[in-house]
């Protein structure tokens, strides 16, 4: 089983930069892919960014390609996101989740596990 505990979500203003984190325990991190995921007001939830075990994978939906980078430390445990140009369409909940498959294009199964999120608020 994996624990995930997100963190560094906040109030900001469009334009601004927040780096959000999730600690990871329970099993090998470096055993499984992590990712995020967010849940915006009114809306159903959608992938955001996905890093494989060792992190020669990456994949993003498309609103985030060229603002937001995931990354992560194995020895650590944490998968960090880092999201630049913040807009008010990017005002959701966002959760970290892990052990699902990823390629280029994104993941292709449904996470096993899943963080209780962090609110990211963004205004205009």
């Amino acid at each position: 089983q994996v624990q995930l505990e997100e963190a560094g979500g906040g109030l900001v203003q469009a334009g601004d930069s927040l780096r959000l984190s999730c600690a990871a325990s329970g099993r090998t991190f470096s055993d499984y892919n992590v990712g995020w995921f967010r849940q915006g007001p009114g809306k159903e939830r959608e992938f955001v960014a996905a890093i494989s075990r060792s992190g020669g994978i990456t994949a993003y939906t498309g609103s985030a390609k060229g603002r937001f980078t995931i990354s992560r430390d194995n020895a650590e445990n944490t998968v960090y996101l880092q999201m630049n140009g913040l807009k008010p369409e990017d005002t959701a909940v966002y959760l970290c989740a892990s052990d699902f498959s990823v390629t280029n294009r994104g993941p292709v199964s449904v996470p096993k596990y899943w963080g209780q999120g962090t609110q990211v608020t963004v205004s205009s």
